[in-house]
């Protein structure tokens, strides 16, 4: 069979390249449902950066005497994490609300202003995870009454995802010229390379937490996720 007599172009899709954050354990297996196209690699690890929400509200008779308060109860909080080891470049303010305090009044009258609250939120990065729950106690015994939520990153992401593309491109080629070597055709040049949408999957729960005297924390898996089509011409 010759470039000029046939040719034609065979389309290879490569389904999920998936990747959940340690380089523990590998795994290559063919989906149930349609072997001849769908492969998924898996490689496990943990996160290892944590984004904790925290801050300080207070209240107080007028606007002002709130803002105060807050305030010294911040430079608290920021001064005393920063002492414990966190960088400044790791702390960062996200949010500064002020807004009266109404009292419900009967005989349908209007609500009346009481006061006011103030709330200071920062994001702190937690780059030694093993000690994410001594930071939450630190904040709180400086004065943090308000922690938002814990989100969980991999630092190297991009190198992690680099790494599920190269393995979900090399077993591309290897199918692929396992089926054309059964037609009894050859590949010939790559006509198009298409990725699909990456995401982080949601946290898959890991059993270990920190330390017995802080705060309990498990940071779970992280599962990253990249699928590929390729296009090759046949000879």
């Amino acid at each position: 069979m010759t470039r000029n007599s046939t040719r034609a172009l065979a389309w290879l899709l490569m389904g999920a390249a998936m990747l959940a954050a340690s380089l523990a354990t590998t795994a290559v297996r063919a989906d149930d449902e349609d072997s001849q196209r769908v492969i998924s690699v898996t490689v496990t690890a943990e996160p290892d950066i944590a984004l904790i929400s925290t801050g300080v509200a207070s209240e107080a008779r007028t606007a002002r005497e709130a803002l105060d308060a807050n305030s010294a109860a911040m430079r608290r909080l920021i001064e005393g994490l920063k002492a414990a080891g966190i960088e400044p470049r790791d702390i960062q303010t996200t949010s500064l609300n002020v807004e009266p305090v109404y009292e419900q009044r009967r005989d349908n009258r209007s609500p009346a202003i009481t006061g006011y609250r103030v709330h200071n939120q920062v994001r702190i990065t937690a780059r030694d995870i093993d000690k994410l729950g001594e930071v939450l106690d630190q904040a709180v015994t400086l004065g943090a009454n308000q922690i938002g939520g814990i989100q969980f990153e991999v630092s190297k992401a991009e190198t992690l995802k680099d790494e599920a593309r190269r393995t979900a491109i090399a077993n591309a080629r290897r199918r692929a010229e396992l089926f054309a070597a059964a037609a009894g055709v050859k590949l010939g040049r790559v006509l198009r390379i298409e990725e699909g949408v990456q995401h982080h999957g949601p946290p898959v729960p890991y059993a270990r937490t920190m330390a017995a005297e802080a705060v309990p924390i498990e940071k779970g898996t992280q599962t990253l996720e990249a699928v590929v089509s390729v296009t090759w011409e046949l000879d």
